[in-house]
Formats: structure tokens, C-alpha cells, sequence
């Protein structure tokens, strides 16, 4: 299936009612189906995959905003802290020290969201809520870290009153941390919550992120 330009444009209108931006999740999707969404103007694509990413970002338009959306491991950093603009799921202390070390590098910050698990499943990742107070008592001294917001993925469920409450739990966390922990800055802003099936919720729960592949790109084949 070619890039559905109808959706997309349906996408933008609505998010912009929001003020809210839209990462282009293009994992597994060929650089052709990438280019056709940058010239009709989106800017900002997700990757799940450390080397894909790699191969894309050789091959594509400089101005491209590269956001890192899978489970980053801490050894597979390196590979792209030269360009990436910001990784969406940063789950450990570990991590973070290490996207820090990595980034020092290249003399740059990177823009990190802390992944919050407010999913009923086990199988998703990310911290609670005292795991998250954990973290940043220890997160301090990391200067090529910018700590930019939060990230979550809803349960997968149909029943939209869970997804709302999800969402909305985040949207409440994320105020309480910006109070707590950043409130003399503005960096801080984030909140990437919503995929395909979902992301009207997560704009009504004041998501600022939303994450979008199949609507835009087709539904994935995965050999």
C-alpha cells in the first residue's frame, strides 16, 4: 500500500487543533514510502530498530527529525547519538547515563522522554511511578540529557473509559514531575502518548506526541 496522503492530512488537521505534532512511525516501510510523506512536508519520523534507523538516516534528507521509538538498549547508543533528535523509551538510569556519554561525544544534548508503564499488560515497558521518583533523585550531572517529557503506551483494549483513564493518569504524573522536578524550565513539555488506533484519545488527555504508522503507512508485513 502507497502512503495514504488522504490520512495524513486528516492526521494533521485534527492534532493541529491540539497543538499537539506527529511522529510518522515508518519502521519496516522502504525510504521511498519516507520520501513521499517528506515532500508532502512531515519532518518528524519514529524508528523502532537501531540499524534501520542507521540505513535510513545515510540515505534521507538532512532536516529530517529522527525519533528513536523501540526499547533502546544502552550498547546500541552509540550507533545514534551523532543524529538522533529525541528517544522516546528510556526505561533505566542506565540508559540515561549512557545516551549522556554518548552524546558528550558530539558535543550535543538529546532530548529524552522517561517511558511510564500505565498499560494492564506485563509485556510493555517502562517505570512506575516510584521507579520514576527513583531515577530522577539520581539523574542529576547529565548534561547532554535534556529531559523533555514522558511517554506511555495504553493498554490494548476497547474499552475507551480504561484508555482515558491511562492517558489521563500520565497527563496528571507528568504535571506533578514538571512541578517537582523542572519547574523553572520549559524543557520539559512532552507528552508522547496515542498510535493509530487511539492517538483522539491521547489528544484530548493532552498528548503533545503522537505516534503514527499504520494509518499513514499500511499495515506493516514483517518477514
Amino acid at each position: 500500500m502507497a502512503v495514504n496522503l488522504t490520512a495524513y492530512r486528516q492526521v494533521l488537521s485534527e492534532i493541529d487543533h491540539y497543538r499537539a505534532r506527529l511522529v510518522a512511525v515508518s519502521k519496516i516501510k522502504p525510504v521511498s514510502d519516507i520520501l513521499a510523506l517528506y515532500e508532502a512536508g512531515q519532518r518528524i519520523f519514529g524508528e523502532n530498530y537501531v540499524q534501520e534507523l542507521v540505513d535510513k538516516a545515510s540515505q534521507l534528507p538532512q532536516d529530517i527529525q529522527w525519533h528513536f521509538i523501540g526499547h533502546l538498549q544502552s550498547n546500541k547508543v552509540k550507533y545514534i547519538a551523532s543524529f538522533v533528535s529525541m528517544i522516546h523509551g528510556v526505561d533505566s538510569l542506565k540508559l540515561l547515563q549512557e545516551i549522556n556519554k554518548q552524546a558528550a561525544k558530539h558535543n550535543r544534548a538529546i532530548d529524552c522522554l522517561l517511558q511510564i508503564h500505565i498499560a494492564t499488560e506485563e509485556t510493555k515497558f517502562g517505570l512506575d511511578e516510584q521507579e520514576l521518583y527513583q531515577l530522577l533523585d539520581q539523574a542529576s550531572g547529565l548534561p547532554h540529557v535534556r529531559m523533555a517529557g514522558l511517554m506511555g503506551m495504553a493498554s490494548n483494549t476497547d474499552d475507551e473509559a480504561q484508555i482515558h483513564r491511562e492517558f489521563a493518569g500520565l497527563k496528571a504524573l507528568h504535571g506533578h514531575v514538571k512541578a517537582k522536578y523542572f519547574p523553572d524550565t520549559g524543557d520539559f513539555k512532552e507528552l508522547s502518548t496515542g498510535m493509530s488506533g487511539d492517538y483522539k484519545i491521547a489528544l484530548e488527555e493532552g498528548s503533545t506526541l503522537v505516534r503514527i504508522g499504520s494509518l499513514l503507512f499500511g499495515a506493516r508485513n514483517y518477514v
